[in-house]
């Protein structure tokens, strides 16, 4: 063996390692979710009045769901004379009009509500919100996307926890609408699952730092204030914010068993475009906020819990090169006769794909009901993580080199259940990129490596091939396929004729 091949294959081995490490790092989760699984958070006191809430509401172009958002938050269980509800919509479409009306609507019947509609989206929706509340009159801050629809006890559940002087914000677990739609819904909710109930839960119980996501949560607003406000140089604002809090000695509270009920992209590129503005803010903030974690006096292993949080996505740049590494590992080394070393890979890819299985399947049986019919997902599952790589990949470098993008929304369609609420116009689909032919190259060249391997006889390497042709093939095809969704129901608005001419 030649030393570029035997330093090629040390590169691969060391990838792998690190890889592994990201991986096992999802068993310390379900370790700490066991662990503290009974430590159940509860009040600690009692708040001697209800304070007032204001309910914020970040809209842009959203057509198909604002109304029904609005319907949901004006149905929230509060005393009316200390809710307010505002809209802050940045929206250039038909969202303006559909949105005002249902504030009238909504205003007519008694709701404390306001429509806010800024000319420009500067700080994008961190820009809304801060806009927001320099008009807003609550003590505390609650705030929902346009694609949630919040339970009408919401604040009743949430707001007794603020009896504490030291708790800033209060997370609740997102529900899926429309889990049942296709493969791809399914599989996003499994992934959403593993994050809040296994990973906020492990963190927030075992006094690690955890995150707002953006969404069904509320805040006190002096807490928001004394960490800095919201702030816009990073794509997830929340993240940012949560961090910046917790290091001023906040506390955050995860509220698993209430759940706040949302849609989940239906279209591949909407779910590929929230995915790397997820991606690509978490490196952001990462960047922004480490050095000053590191550096500070908080417990090592709440620094160690930080990095991985922050830096988890680092890991699909190292999916990218795993990608184009191992074909050759395993050629290489099958033409100098040394078949018997794909042995040595088994235990760092096991390490990797077990502990996913472990992961998710763990935060579906949590759920008790059908989970057992839910982890027949998995093998795709992570598939479309490995799928994913290059899209993500692509934020992480971008985060990496500082280059700056907008905020780009995640368009909804209104599904719920298999039902699209339609119909859909092509600028509520994720926009395209070149992005599915490299992915497509990615699905042709494992194809090509796993006929090689069954030819050889190489039957150790054939099911981490397979995983990632069918990986790559499916979210490069999709994403070229995509806007085919099926209309059942009409949309359902209530205009006044002003709001009919103005959309």
């Amino acid at each position: 063996m030649t030393t570029v091949e035997f330093a090629f294959l040390g590169v691969y081995f060391a990838v792998l390692c690190v890889l592994a490490v990201y991986g096992s790092h999802r068993y310390r989760m379900a370790f700490l979710y066991y662990r503290h699984k009974f430590n159940l958070p509860t009040p600690n006191g009692r708040l001697l009045h209800l304070p007032r809430v204001t309910i914020q509401l970040p809209v842009f172009n959203e057509m198909y769901v604002v109304e029904r958002l609005i319907e949901a938050v004006c149905r929230i269980d509060y005393p009316r004379e200390l809710l307010e509800v505002q809209v802050l919509d940045d929206s250039t479409d038909e969202t303006a009009a559909i949105a005002r009306a249902a504030v009238e609507h909504a205003r007519g019947h008694g709701a404390n509500i306001v429509y806010i509609h800024r000319t420009n989206r500067q700080g994008f929706k961190a820009g809304a919100l801060a806009h927001g509340l320099t008009l807003a009159s609550g003590e505390f801050v609650a705030v929902f996307d346009a694609d949630f629809v919040p339970t009408p006890d919401f604040l009743e559940r949430t707001v007794p926890f603020f009896a504490d002087a030291k708790v800033g914000m209060v997370q609740v677990r997102w529900g899926h609408l429309n889990r049942e739609f296709s493969i791809l819904t399914q599989a996003q909710s499994i992934f959403l699952d593993g994050h809040f109930i296994i990973e906020h839960t492990a963190r927030n119980r075992s006094g690690c730092f955890f995150n707002f996501n953006g969404t069904a949560g509320i805040w006190r607003r002096s807490c928001i204030s004394d960490a800095g406000g919201w702030q816009h140089d990073t794509l997830t604002e929340d993240l940012d914010l949560s961090y910046r809090a917790q290091l001023r000695g906040w506390q955050f509270v995860f509220l698993p068993e209430v759940v706040s009920p949302a849609e989940v992209p239906v279209d591949m590129n909407a779910f590929k475009t929230q995915q790397h503005r997820w991606a690509k803010g978490s490196i952001q903030t990462a960047r922004k906020l480490l050095p000053t974690i590191l550096r500070s006096n908080l417990p090592f292993a709440l620094k160690q819990e930080a990095f991985f949080h922050l830096t988890n996505n680092l890991a699909y740049l190292l999916m990218v090169l795993l990608s184009v590494l191992m074909p050759l590992s395993m050629m290489v080394r099958f033409n100098h006769g040394l078949y018997s070393t794909l042995f040595l890979d088994l235990p760092f890819c096991i390490t990797a794909t077990a502990s996913v299985c472990f992961f998710y399947v763990t935060a579906q049986r949590e759920q008790g009901l059908n989970w057992w019919e839910r982890i027949r997902y998995l093998p795709f599952l992570m598939s479309l993580g490995i799928g994913l790589s290059i899209n993500n990949a692509k934020a992480v470098l971008e985060a990496l080199l500082s280059q700056e993008s907008g905020f780009a929304r995640t368009p909804k369609t209104g599904s719920e259940g298999k039902d699209v609420l339609g119909p859909v116009k092509r600028s509520y689909h994720g926009k395209k990129t070149l992005l599915p032919a490299v992915e497509l190259c990615f699905g042709l060249y494992f194809t090509g490596a796993l006929w090689f391997a069954v030819d050889a006889g190489i039957w150790t390497s054939v099911p981490f091939l397979i995983l990632f042709q069918v990986g790559f093939l499916y979210v490069g095809l999709m994403s070229l396929f995509q806007g085919r969704v099926p209309v059942r129901r009409e949309v359902r608005v209530r205009l006044t004729p002003e709001a009919q001419r103005a959309a």
